[in-house]
């Protein structure tokens, strides 16, 4: 039988429960059992979808096309395997469901409630992994915090469920925090307790404390923890500020809370946990025998999650070429044709983000114009790929008002241009072409020799698409349309001929970079900046 694993927040948000989750089910997969993650979101938005990056850091997107939080990244860099649209499920999208049921009849007249219809759609999201027979274990995230107006149906459909589901087949984790008070020297239990004494409120006794902290939490605490919210001393676990949230797991292993968990569980411990090429990984990114310097130039810079996945995938490709990859974020409107080579200055390649909206757009096209012509490594993620598009259209075709139909709808060269797909769309969220699409890559080309093979899949979120009726201009000038979709002709991956490396793909090519296999632009696209540095 599956096992079930929640994992709850207290006292303050951002405490890191998708980090501490990723890392349990590592070392559990580590050990040789079959483990996925799925995270439930208190708001009422459908999906993240339609969200500033400012409000709710990056949209992630799975390979069957959900567009989720951006803790789903974590799940999957962590693991090595794919999430979809099961691993995320939101206020609105259970309220909506069973909303359409009641519209449909299916109720026989009875009164709609929280409890029992609500928590009951909510308790079926949260065994709908575990009644597929390919999990021995099902670690859940509930967003928000304890004690949220929002988050109280989530926290009685655990209770529930955990009566439901019988001793030894769910425990609970509650993330808390220990604050250390600089003025009286000490680090205080009091919003621990609280925090659990109101989950008891609730019906929930959680089995294992994994307390934040900043100190070093001694024996006395954790005995003092350990008392006062009716846990076992071996079942309050530190969670020390970390360098990097790849220690994490490491950490969480010296703690022993996997044996912890897997004891509560009534799960075998024999195997250790094998961690071999974890530890190979985190020695390479701790120890680089170089350093390059990336410019990531984009609309939501001074948020560090909204470009999450870019910034996680350059450790990887980091680690793969023993450097460290140093990001230099760069506001795309602080740029223009004026500052753009002090903006660039010192910088071995540069990256223009992807996003949607005309702001930025014409700082964007300048830093591309000066990587184009000073033969700066440039990777074009997205909106990125297009705006090199337009550059090129507007500076070496001699387009001069070349656009995207997105940006200006009177452009009298549209030379990205909405999909055919996407002209009577109306509904803003989950309407864009979304998930994994295949690729066929030209041979003799940049992207071919990447890869390693002609047909590879990525994962898509946009709209607009490079027009083909300015494909031949394009080609005559240099820029060549290396990947190409095999089912719909739409250009994929452009690339210049005579360029040390400028590439852009319309994927997004992040979502796919994980701990175990860094994504082979991110490697090339770094070991061209080392070579520009003279480091290579």
């Amino acid at each position: 039988m599956t096992k079930y694993i929640f994992v709850t927040g207290g006292v303050t948000s951002s405490l890191g429960k998708g980090i501490i989750s990723a890392s349990l089910a590592k070392l559990l997969q580590a050990r040789g059992y079959r483990v996925t993650i799925q995270k439930f979101d208190p708001y009422i938005n459908i999906d993240p979808g339609t969200l500033n990056p400012y409000e709710h850091g990056e949209c992630y997107v799975t390979e069957d096309g959900a567009e989720t939080d951006l803790d789903l990244g974590h799940y999957e860099r962590f693991l090595n395997t794919p999430t979809s649209q099961a691993n995320n499920v939101t206020t609105g999208r259970i309220y909506q469901h069973v909303i359409e049921r009641e519209r449909a009849g299916d109720y026989l007249g009875k009164t709609v409630q929280v409890v029992p219809h609500i928590t009951d759609e909510i308790k079926r999201r949260m065994r709908l992994l575990g009644e597929t027979g390919e999990y021995d274990i099902v670690i859940t995230e509930l967003g928000g915090t304890v004690g949220d107006i929002e988050s109280l149906p989530f926290i009685e459909a655990v209770r529930q469920l955990r009566w439901e589901l019988g001793n030894n087949d769910s425990l609970v984790i509650h993330l808390t925090l220990v604050p250390y008070l600089a003025a009286a020297g000490e680090l205080k239990t009091k919003p621990t307790q609280h925090s659990v004494k109101m989950l008891l409120e609730y019906g929930i006794q959680p089995d294992i404390l994994v307390c934040r902290t900043e100190h070093r939490i001694g024996h006395d605490i954790r005995k003092k923890i350990a008392l006062f919210c009716n846990v076992n001393i071996n079942a309050v676990i530190e969670s020390a500020d970390a360098s990097s949230i790849y220690d994490v797991p490491l950490l969480m292993l010296k703690e022993q809370l996997d044996k912890t968990v897997l004891a509560k569980l009534k799960l075998s411990n024999k195997n250790e946990p094998d961690l071999e090429n974890w530890k190979a990984f985190l020695g390479r990114v701790k120890n680089p025998t170089a350093e390059v310097k990336i410019g990531l130039v984009g609309k939501y810079v001074e948020l560090p999650d909204a470009y999450k996945s870019i910034n996680e995938s350059f450790i990887h490709a980091g680690a793969q070429n023993e450097c460290k990859v140093t990001v230099r974020s760069i506001a795309a409107e602080s740029v223009n044709n004026d500052n753009v080579e002090e903006k660039l200055k010192g910088l071995d390649g540069v990256l223009v983000a992807p996003g949607f909206g005309e702001r930025g757009l014409e700082g964007k096209i300048a830093a591309i114009k000066y990587v184009r012509e000073n033969n700066i490594p440039f990777f074009g993620i997205c909106l990125g790929m297009q705006v090199a598009v337009i550059e090129f259209a507007r500076n070496v075709l001699g387009l001069k008002d070349a656009n995207s139909y997105e940006m200006d709808k009177k452009t009298k060269h549209p030379v990205i241009n909405l999909m055919e797909d996407q002209k009577n769309i109306k509904n803003m969220g989950g309407t864009m072409r979304l998930g994994a699409y295949p690729c066929e890559l030209k041979k003799g080309t940049k992207a071919s020799a990447i890869y390693g093979k002609q047909r590879i899949s990525e994962r898509h979120r946009h709209r607009y698409e490079f027009n083909n009726d300015y494909l031949k201009q394009y080609e005559k000038a240099g820029m060549i349309a290396s990947g190409i979709n095999p089912d719909n002709n739409l250009v994929e991956i452009i690339e210049l001929k005579d360029h040390p490396f400028f590439v852009g793909g319309q994927f997004h090519p992040e979502l796919k970079s994980t701990v175990a296999n860094p994504h082979p632009l991110f490697v090339n696209f770094v070991a061209a900046s080392l070579i520009k540095a003279g480091k290579r």
